[in-house]
């Protein structure tokens, strides 16, 4: 497998709780500060970056010393408003630490709905970028209960990160998860699993692969990825998906080397 063409200044990371926390609830340290060293690094060089985090949640868990997520949906909004301060309180400091400034843009779906909220909070976006200023956006859990367990509104931060790259006109979306990127067959169940380098369609065939949901801590799974790369096709974007343990992935992805899978209507096949 060659180089690949990635050509793209404006890039929306998404990062999934997974690769935030770690498997025992544990806040995962080395993460946050790869990430924010890989952002950094990336807007100094005159990259627009928009960050996706999920987490709020899984942080939330690990301050209050709780093992799984309550029941309740107001419990489970009070644990998310106390995590998301939390989270934002650590990518404040990393950030902080290589020198560059961070913003909180949490969203509802509705926003986006109805087009005067709508420019407002693009031209939020738009002049936090021109300051050189990362956005860290995530849904507002305290008032979108759909998230959590009833309809959905976004539905997951994967289709978040799709409709924010769409709205923002992004070129490209990186989805950091725990996985290396999309199989044949699920990985963590079958030894002989084959990593699809390239998708240029999303099909039946693929969603039937993808299977359930994702960790005890998140709310995503490989078939809401396949839903956000599904979305950048058929804009003509691209996006990627790979594993989040080591952000500093992303500068391999921008070089166009073959990691994780990239869905692209350039790929010439599925291999």
């Amino acid at each position: 497998m060659g180089t690949r063409k990635i050509n793209a200044n404006r890039i929306v990371v998404k990062v999934g709780t997974s690769s935030l926390i770690h498997p025992n609830g544990a806040i995962n340290l080395e993460t946050f500060d790869q990430l924010a060293y890989t952002l950094s690094a990336l807007n100094n060089q005159g990259k627009e970056l928009i960050l996706v985090s999920s987490g709020a949640m899984g942080v939330g868990l690990n301050k209050m010393h709780l093992k799984q997520r309550p029941a309740e949906i107001g419990a489970q909004q009070a644990l998310s408003a106390i995590g998301q301060s939390e989270l934002m309180t650590l990518f404040t400091q990393r950030f902080d630490h290589y020198l560059t400034d961070i913003a909180q843009v949490l969203l509802t779906h509705d926003i986006f709905d109805y087009p005067k909220s709508n420019k407002f909070v693009m031209d939020t976006f738009n002049c936090l970028l021109k300051d050189n200023v990362v956005p860290v956006v995530n849904e507002n859990d305290t008032v979108a209960t759909d998230e959590l367990d009833h309809r959905t509104t976004f539905g997951d931060n994967d289709q978040l990160s799709a409709i924010v790259t769409s709205h923002m006109n992004a070129d490209l979306l990186i989805v950091l998860s725990d996985i290396d990127g999309f199989y044949d067959q699920n990985p963590k169940k079958f030894t002989d699993a084959h990593l699809i380098s390239e998708v240029s369609n999303v099909a039946d065939d693929e969603f039937t692969v993808a299977g359930g949901s994702g960790s005890r801590f998140g709310t995503g799974g490989m078939h809401t990825k396949l839903l956000a790369a599904q979305r950048m096709l058929a804009e003509d974007r691209q996006m990627v998906l790979a594993n989040g343990k080591d952000p500093q992935i992303i500068f391999d992805i921008l070089a166009g080397k073959p990691v994780g899978t990239l869905f692209s209507k350039e790929c010439v096949n599925h291999e």
